[in-house]
């Protein structure tokens, strides 16, 4: 399984952005997709967006309101979240995962392959 490398988190007041990274060095995401799922304290984990890397299709949570976008940069075998007027309870934990069918599912058992993790944390 290839390595995935979600980076790009931090402490951001209410109502600021933050763009978060996936890569997989040394692959490629071709004919997968790639998922963002976010865990916060005390919850369960939850599906956040996810694309299709030959489509592009793309899913988002019906709970977003439109402030997360989700792209992918075949050069850079990148795929990028970018989240728009942060509240605190986007606080999370944010994981991308890739699933080999190249379904931009929404259920995390779809998906095989997690990276770490990085940590976003909304202030009031």
């Amino acid at each position: 399984q290839e390595q995935l490398i979600a980076s790009g988190g931090g402490l951001v007041q209410a109502g600021g952005s933050l763009r978060l990274s996936c890569v997989a060095p040394g692959r490629t995401f071709r004919n997968s997709a790639v998922g963002w799922f976010r865990q916060s304290l005390g919850k369960e984990r939850e599906f956040v967006a996810a694309i299709s890397w030959s489509g592009p299709a793309t899913t988002f949570a019906d709970s977003e309101d439109g402030r997360f976008t989700i792209s992918s940069d075949n050069g850079k075998n990148t795929v990028y979240l970018q989240m728009l007027r942060l509240k605190p309870e986007d606080t999370a934990v944010y994981f991308c995962a890739t699933e080999a069918g190249g379904r931009a599912s929404r259920a995390d058992h779809d998906y095989t392959n997690w990276g770490q993790g990085t940590q976003v944390t909304v202030s009031s």
